[in-house]
Parts: structure tokens; sequence; C-alpha cells
């Protein structure tokens, strides 16, 4: 009797035991895991945590964009703009519409809350309502400038790009998409654009149209000049590695011309700082000891 008692106690401890081992598996695995590497843990906490943060305030700052009334073609205008700075999703008109609205206020809130706008509370209240209005659009402006800035410097090393592939044996297409494979990492703006211009090429669309549209998107001179360059060499009948060539040597060309007639510039925006905060400390450093001694020596004659 006392055999069979003990035999079941200690079956039941084994069963308890491996029920208890199968149950808390997944959370000693998270113990052990965090033993093991706790910044990597930390690390994935802190990005989910301000993931789902990030997510969260731009649900709320989105759903302030129905306040703002506005026209289809406004629309169309802010969502080209959008582009041209690299937001595509359908959220990023909501965002910037929500920041329109959410930026006056937070203004003029820190504007009263610090008191600034004490004695002409009006005045205040309209410059910080403008200045919160228009700062978004000032904002996504800078961001278009910046990227097509980038576009512009790396298009000739995109030129030199498609002619070595070109020159392989690839065809336009094919080079195009090698070469947004290959400078992904290098010039991330324009492999983007020239992704999206190969899919629409998979997609159907014209190769004269997707290098047109190409040429909208970015909203740079220097792509439209390449997407008519391309077209007419497709429709004469061209070497297109020879018309590449002669593109990207163009290019480079005239950003050489743009850097020295930035250094030129430079001799005439000088003259203002130099009249303005040179001038006057040498001024003072030379003239200054020669006006103390003349004021001393006509107080002795006074």
């Amino acid at each position: 009797m006392g055999f069979a008692i003990v035999t079941f106690g200690v079956i039941f401890l084994l069963i308890a035991s491996g029920g208890l081992l199968l149950f808390y598996r997944e959370a000693m695995l998270q113990r052990l895991s965090q033993v093991v590497s706790p910044r990597e843990k930390q690390t994935r906490d802190l990005r989910t945590t301000l993931r789902m943060t990030g997510s969260s305030l731009g649900g709320v700052v989105g759903q302030l964009e129905r306040v703002l009334p506005r026209s289809q073609s406004e629309a169309s205008v802010v969502q080209q703009r959008l582009i041209r700075a690299g937001y595509r999703k359908d959220s990023a008109s909501k965002l910037f519409y929500g920041a329109k609205v959410l930026t006056p206020l937070l203004f003029a809130s820190i504007v009263f809350a610090t008191g600034i706008g004490h004695e002409s509370p009006l005045f205040m209240l309209a410059g910080t309502l403008g200045l919160g209005f228009l700062l978004p659009d000032f904002w996504l402006g800078r961001r278009i400038t910046t990227r097509q800035g980038k576009i512009r410097r790396g298009l000739p090393d995109v030129l030199d790009m498609l002619v070595i592939c070109i020159e392989a044996g690839l065809s336009l297409d094919q080079a195009t998409s090698r070469t947004a494979e290959e400078l992904r990492f290098a010039r991330p703006e324009l492999a983007d654009e020239l992704g999206i211009l190969v899919l629409e090429q998979h997609a159907g669309r014209p190769r004269a149209d997707a290098w047109r549209q190409f040429a909208e998107r970015t909203g740079v001179d220097n792509v439209r000049n390449l997407a008519s360059v391309l077209v007419q060499s497709e429709q004469l009948g061209t070497s297109v590695a020879k018309t590449l060539r002669v593109h990207s040597d163009t290019l480079r060309v005239h950003r050489r011309q743009k850097v020295e007639e930035a250094a030129a510039k430079t001799t005439v925006k000088l003259v203002f700082p130099l009249v303005l905060c040179i001038f006057p400390s040498l001024f003072l450093v030379t003239l200054g000891p020669a006006l103390i001694i003349m004021s001393e020596s006509f107080k002795k004659y006074l």
C-alpha cells in the first residue's frame, strides 16, 4: 500500500513538472533571451514602443486634416509636392493637413503660456497662427529642394552606370533595373525613382511615358532633359550608350560651371561681413589708442 502511494506521488509529480515545463516554455525562453541579450531586447522594446507611439500620433494628427476645407486642385498640388519630397503614402496628405492645424494651435499655446503676447494678444495670436499655418509648407519646400539637389548631384553617376550596363549587353530596361539595385545605398533617392520607373514599365506603360513620368515626379530640369534625350534617341535610332555618355559629360561640365560660379560670387558676398563686422573692429583697434591720446592732450590744454 505504501509502495503504491509513493509510486502514484512520483508519477503525479512527473506529470505536473512536464505540464509546467510545457506551459511556461515561452516564458522561460523569454527570460533566457533577456539574460543572454538584454540590450537587444531593450532596443527591440524601445523600437516597438516608438513605432506604436508614432503610429498613434500620426492617426491623431491625420484626423485633424478634416478641419481645413480644400479643393480638389489644391489637394492634387499638395500630393504632387509630397511625392517630390519622397512621401508617397496616402496618409502623408492627411498628416500634412493635420500639421497645418496642429502647429498654429501649438505655437499659440506656447506664446500665451510663456506670456510673450501679453501686451498685444491679437497681434501675437495672428502672427503665431499665420506662422504655424505656413511652417509645414516651408518645411515641405525645404525637403523638396534637398531631395532635388541629391537627385541632381547623383544623376551623372546613374548615367555612368547605365552606360556600363548597356555596353555590357543589357537593354535599357534591364540596365535601369540593374542600376536601381546597385545604387540603392549610394543614391537612395534616384534608386527609389528608378525602381518606380521599372515597376511602371512592368505594368505595361510605354518607355517614353515612364521616363516622362519620372521627370514629372522629380521636378528636376536635368531629368527632363534626360527623358527628352532618351525619347529622341529611341525615335531616331541612335546609340543609347553614346547619348547617355555625352549627356553625362554635359551634366558634369554644367556642375563644374555651377561650382565656379558659386566660387566667383564669394568675393561679392564677403563684402557685407567685412564692412559690418571686421572693419569696425579694425578701426577700433587702430584708431582707438590715437583717439585716447588726442583726448588726453586736449584735456591738458583745456
